[in-house]
């Protein structure tokens, strides 16, 4: 049998060419794409075998230029130097639209020493657009191979394979890029100096401020020569236009465009969407039919996965022998996990909605019109891409901010991120909803949609205020703006936007699930046994509810949470949802299931149901905004906490930004409690 040989490869290009794509149907990975810059935000691995050999494919994140400006560019820069002696060869991936930007970096590849393979993906819109390459005169003047690929249909994908496969990766000798005269003797001097073999890497020492560049001690090292004109921003700028004359050059030979006698959809649509006014109106308009969608057409498999967990509970319970067993099963861990599972469909149609708007091109859109909108809150059209991530989960929306250039602007989003309305508080907010907003309509909208898409407003109005005062306290390191293409509109991949919402969906049901499992297994315990018992007692019966452990803690607590409305029951759901927003679902469907009045009564009847030792109910409207508004400010999430450090590398920042949000998370929930009641 032949040995399976193992090569590594790196996947390259600017940020919006498709090379996600590219790196998920060459390796069969489910990693999210989009159309806006910086959607991986970190080096992704896969592998996949072809023949004899197994190839591992690192995805970089995109990058624009060799010079990195932002930490996702740095990584970029860093790894493609660095691990230079551990890959065979780059990838390049070059849109068809935007040949002249990518060539840029390209270059100064090439210039590395670097073998590389370029691909010319997106080749269909290209051709929509009356642009012709060729790609034969193309590959002849860049020496290189060059493989046209659709990505998105699977067009060309074998034939990178084939040629990674075949080693087809071209280093080339010459370099592209003249260094000018004036800088010739002190180069040659610094390459020495530092031994040095490559001229254009001692260019990029020489012009880089970061990680690639210690120039710092270089004018004592080479007294003498004339380092004054040695600024790397300006030796940047030099290289940057000597090399696009020279792209200008050769894409002159290369393209031809047939005449565009019709305006194009993509400038149509634009009219409208980008519009300074109308922008905004169809974008609230999105977001409304998005919202209606979530209630109304997650209505009946939510209703479906209830009655399962229901049934499935009432049929433990009459099947398993009578004891601890029967009740933690049946009363514990069967409610806490279907409270959480039922709300799967709602995710799932939210997600799915978010990828639509990513893969059809409009998301760029929301970047582009959102940047004059953010620009007084402190922030810029980037910081959009992580707050609209955020409605999905906070961590990758965090961490996605290392695409955001100016370090006051990438610190304010992070601060403000978690403000915004994740999946994990969509649970929340639906079953709180649910028990105190009617089933009525307002043109046909439901109320509960209305108040839903308020919530999400909400969280983005008060990140956004929240920027806008801690902008004052934070130093500006200079001024940024937003620069990008805007991709043409695409038809999304239905089914493949599908498959990514089915495993980001059993993502959340997984991790959710052992933390509910986990959880549920607590609260069963401690509410199962009490102090009240005799050690005899303990294995045979169960305390009532009232007179647990866990009452007994909850109850110790409740001085503390009263003025919010809330009993001893929601402040235990309160406390286990430190660990993640979504274990109060769980947490409350546990407890309820535990009261055995009602057996046959559903979880959300029986809170519904609930009242306080004086008659009043426990979710009345008062109270129900109030968990609503406690939910919608609260820092509670484990996870996104040591994703804030990470990324911050500051325990004050991150401590602040916990204080920040609970504090305020109380003082409003208490506020808005004792007005309503």
């Amino acid at each position: 049998m032949q040995e399976t040989k193992k090569k590594q490869v790196l996947l390259v290009g600017n940020p919006n060419v498709g090379k996600s794509t590219v790196f998920n149907t060459l390796c069969n990975k489910k990693q999210k794409t989009g159309n806006y810059a910086g959607v991986t935000v970190a080096s992704h691995s896969g592998q996949y075998t072809y023949k004899d050999e197994e190839v591992e494919v690192i995805d970089l994140p995109g990058s624009y230029s060799i010079y990195p400006s932002s930490e996702d560019e740095a990584i970029f820069s860093k790894f493609l130097i660095d691990e230079q002696k551990n890959y065979a060869g780059v990838v390049y991936i070059l849109e068809a639209l935007s040949l002249k930007r990518g060539l840029l970096l390209f270059q100064q590849i090439q210039d590395l020493g670097v073998p590389m393979i370029l691909v010319v993906n997106q080749i269909d819109q290209a051709e929509r657009r009356g642009v012709d390459i060729d790609i034969k005169k193309f590959s002849e003047t860049l020496g290189i191979t060059i493989i046209q690929t659709n990505a998105k249909e699977q067009i060309g994908i074998d034939e990178i394979r084939e040629a990674v496969f075949s080693n087809q990766f071209v280093k080339t000798e010459t370099l592209s890029f003249e260094t000018p005269n004036e800088h010739k003797d002190f180069l040659q001097k610094f390459a020495a100096h530092k031994g040095i073999d490559n001229e254009y890497k001692a260019w990029i020492a020489l012009s880089s401020e970061g990680e690639l560049g210690k120039i710092e001690s270089i004018k004592d090292l080479l007294s003498g020569s004339d380092t004054k004109s040695m600024v790397p921003k300006r030796l940047q700028v030099q290289e940057t236009v000597r090399r696009y004359q020279k792209v200008d050059k050769i894409l002159a030979d290369v393209i031809t465009k047939k005449p565009q006698f019709k305006e194009l959809l993509t400038e149509k649509l634009d009219k409208v969407l980008v519009h300074k006014f109308w922008g905004y109106v169809v974008f609230m308009f999105i977001l409304l039919i998005i919202f209606q969608s979530v209630f109304f057409l997650a209505e009946y498999p939510m209703n479906w996965i209830d009655d399962f967990f229901s049934w499935l509970s009432a049929f433990s319970g009459e099947h398993l022998p009578e004891g601890p067993v029967n009740s933690l099963i049946s009363n514990g861990i069967i409610p806490g996990l279907g409270g959480i599972m039922v709300f799967a469909p709602q995710i799932g149609i939210l997600l799915y909605f978010l990828y639509l708007l990513e893969d059809s091109g409009y998301m760029a859109r929301v970047i582009f019109l959102m940047d004059r909108f953010l620009r007084p809150f402190g922030l810029n059209g980037k910081s959009i891409v992580p707050l609209v991530s955020g409605t999905a989960c906070a961590i990758p929306a965090v961490i996605s901010t290392r695409n955001i250039e100016n370090v006051r602007e990438r610190l304010l989003t992070i601060l403000v991120t978690p403000f915004m309305t994740c999946s994990a508080r969509l649970p929340v907010y639906s079953i709180i909803i649910g028990l105190i907003i009617s089933d009525d309509t307002f043109l046909g909208i439901k109320y509960k949609a209305l108040v839903l898409m308020g919530m999400y407003l909400l969280g983005f109005a008060v990140a956004l205020l929240s920027s806008a005062i801690l902008k004052r306290f934070i130093k500006n390191q200079g001024k940024t703006y937003l620069v990008m293409d805007l991709p043409a509109y695409k038809k999304p991949l239905f089914g493949y936007d599908f498959k990514l919402v089915l495993g980001k969906v059993w993502d959340f049901i997984t991790g959710a699930g052992k933390i509910i499992f986990i959880v549920s297994i607590i609260i069963w315990f401690l509410s199962y046994f009490g102090p009240q018992q005799k050690p005899d007692e303990m294995v045979a019966t169960n305390v009532e509810l009232d007179h647990s452990y866990l009452a007994k803690m909850g109850k110790a607590i409740e001085p503390a949470i009263a003025p919010l409305g809330y009993d001893w029951k929601m402040g235990v759901g309160i406390i286990t949802s430190f660990v993640a927003r979504e274990v109060f679902v769980g947490t409350m469907s546990t407890l309820y299931s535990l009261d055995s009045d009602a057996p046959e009564m559903k979880v959300i009847d029986k809170m519904r149901n609930d009242v306080k030792p004086n008659g009043q109910k426990v979710f009345n409207f008062a109270t129900g905004v109030s968990v609503l508004l406690f939910y919608a400010f609260a820092m509670q999430c484990v996870s996104t906490l040591a994703v804030v450090y990470r990324e911050t590398k500051s325990w004050r920042w991150t401590a602040f930004q916990v204080v920040m949000m609970t504090g305020l998370a109380y003082f409003v929930s208490m506020f808005a409690y004792q007005i309503l009641k």
